[in-house]
């Protein structure tokens, strides 16, 4: 009977054992699936997360290259914009010397049609003479 009982208690104890690893091993590998889950679920964040950084990357560089076109274009704009002002500047000058050699002119004219009136009132003293002004087409007479 002692016998019996031990060998019993002996298969129980392997019986347990059994069941003891069977529950381990089952344990070990639902913690493995646990553990690949979320391995796969940190690395499917972890690749979004690249991709996200990569696409940002891109955007970065061409927003980059857009901001240093427009500051050559705005720079290109500035320089066209003071050629244009120095043009204008200079037009400016060139009329003001336009019309400082026109007033010269009329200075001169009238000058010269007073030297003319003056050399024909000494060459005709009787003063009958009808002649031409230099001015107008109408004749006169002094």
């Amino acid at each position: 009977m002692l016998t019996s009982m031990v060998k019993e208690h002996h298969k129980e104890q392997v019986k347990r054992k059994q069941e003891q690893e069977l529950r381990r091993k089952e344990a070990i590998e639902a913690s493995n699936e646990l553990t690949q889950s979320l391995v796969d679920t940190l690395n499917v964040g972890v690749a979004q997360a690249y991709l996200n950084q990569k696409r940002l990357d891109a955007e970065a560089k061409q927003l980059h290259m857009g901001a240093t076109n427009f500051a050559k274009q705005t720079h290109q704009w500035l320089q066209l914009i003071d050629n244009f002002s120095s043009a204008l500047k200079e037009l400016g000058d060139v009329e003001n010397w336009a019309r400082s050699i026109e007033g010269d002119m009329h200075v001169i004219n009238q000058s010269l049609e007073l030297a003319y009136k003056a050399s024909r009132a000494t060459q005709a003293p009787s003063g009958t003479e009808t002649f031409m002004e230099p001015s107008s087409s109408k004749p006169s007479a002094t």
